[in-house]
């Protein structure tokens, strides 16, 4: 017997519409849309329910690692979205006044893709939908929300989506949630976020414009008061995260925009005049909650969280969009066997959760370190033991693994294109790049 589980729109719906699919994808950012055009290649059937109508929102998350940039390519669509613009960056330093501590330095990696890539998230999106749009079986459902999901007999079987005017049912085998840190299908599944207060900073985010100071670099700045994050941003930007004290956010704000904008000029006087030039208001200032989190389960009879909706990282080390996308290489395979199969029961689930718990467990305890080695207090001595961490890095061959493992993950995730049976080519030439 079915049933929904959740909570449905106020008043009358326009219509009341039912349609069918292999695969409901909830959320279309790099997870959802990426595991999309992957299954639509295997010849999946996919509908996708994404709450925005456009993609022209302010995303924060925009750095693209190798591995990303990796599957990317694999899926055909890293060309597109560079083509629309991004910047390319070295690598990451740690830098305390004019010195700098901590240097890794991506150019040490395999061609092609030794650097990071700093991308705007909406060209990305759109690259990959282009391609979703252009293949058989895909249904997108913009400007529509999930308000329940449907069971039956204790499996998901579905989803129920709000539009404007307009109430769909989707039943599908399996449900993805893909919907981000807050996470409304998991919500809906009763499954806990599973938060974790690992970190001592949220990170207030803005961008300036800044025509020729682009540094080629993510740089973290140690001030004597917060550190600031700072990256080159497209078109000729600069985007800046100044970490703040977690939760002291409300008591700053409370004291004015001169207030804030003076002591971000005094954390980075180098970029004072682009801070006064483009922060007119609190409103030009974006804050993020800073926390860990991994969901208390990632399965259920007929549904599986992916990227954000199943853990939440902080921005250090600009491993977002990369685990996103690693946890749809992986989740693809697993889905189109249990699809074949006919068994889309939590059990068939399980490589997807033996390949991807120990690797997001891994980013989250480097991320710990990070935030005590980048953010954390000391004075000479502790100066004296980042230098020699930098110089492992910059000259061992531990240092090049720590940095292969950063910039890949471990192991490194390959999409499947021997599954792909419609769509072009299925993997572009390459110079190079690890293969594991």
């Amino acid at each position: 017997m079915d049933k929904t589980t959740g909570t449905t729109s106020s008043g009358t719906p326009a219509s009341d519409e039912e349609l069918h699919a292999d695969v409901c994808v909830v959320g279309g950012g790099p997870a959802g849309l990426a595991l999309t055009l992957m299954l639509l290649r295997s010849g999946v059937r996919v509908t996708l329910l994404e709450k925005s109508a456009r993609f022209d929102r302010a995303f924060r998350g925009e750095i693209l690692q190798p591995g990303g940039q990796r599957i990317l390519d694999d899926l055909g669509v890293l060309a597109a979205a560079r083509a629309a613009g991004a910047c390319e960056l070295n690598g990451f330093q740690l830098v305390d006044r004019d010195r700098v501590l901590l240097d890794i330095d991506y150019r040490r990696l395999p061609a092609p893709y030794r650097h990071l890539l700093a991308m705007p998230q909406r060209h990305l999106l759109d690259a990959l939908l282009e391609r979703c749009r252009a293949l058989p079986g895909f249904r997108f459902l913009d400007g529509h929300r999930i308000g329940a999901l449907v069971e039956e007999d204790g499996r998901i079987t579905g989803a129920v989506a709000h539009g404007p005017g307009s109430r769909r049912t989707v039943r599908a085998r399996i449900v993805v949630g893909a919907d981000g840190r807050f996470s409304k299908t998991r919500a809906l599944a009763g499954i806990g976020a599973g938060r974790m207060e690992a970190f001592g900073h949220d990170v207030l985010w803005f961008k300036v414009r800044a025509p020729g100071r682009q540094t080629g670099y993510v740089r973290i700045h140690r001030t004597a008061g917060n550190p600031v994050l700072v990256h080159d941003s497209h078109p000729d930007q600069l985007q800046i995260g100044w970490t703040l004290p977690h939760r002291s956010w409300p008591e700053l704000a409370a004291r004015g925009v001169d207030e804030v904008r003076r002591e971000l000029t005094a954390a980075v006087p180098q970029f004072a005049d682009l801070i006064e030039e483009s922060v007119s208001g609190l409103s030009d200032l974006s804050l993020l909650d800073v926390y860990a989190g991994k969901a208390d389960a990632w399965t259920r009879d007929g549904l599986v969280l992916i990227g954000d909706s199943a853990h939440t990282h902080s921005p250090l080390g600009a491993q977002g969009i990369n685990l996103a996308l690693q946890d749809a290489a992986v989740l693809h395979p697993v889905l189109v066997a249990a699809l074949r199969d006919g068994r889309v029961h939590q059990a068939r689930f399980a490589p997807y959760l033996d390949a991807r718990m120990p690797a997001v467990d891994a980013v989250m305890r480097m991320q710990q370190m990070q935030a005590k080695g980048m953010f954390g207090t000391g004075g000479p001595m502790a100066d004296r033991l980042r230098s020699g961490v930098a110089r492992l890095i910059r000259h061992s061959p531990l240092g090049r693994k720590i940095t292969h493992r950063v910039a890949y993950g471990h192991p490194v995730v390959e999409v499947r294109t021997d599954l792909f049976t419609t769509g072009p080519t299925a993997r572009a030439e390459r110079t190079g790049g690890p293969k594991g």
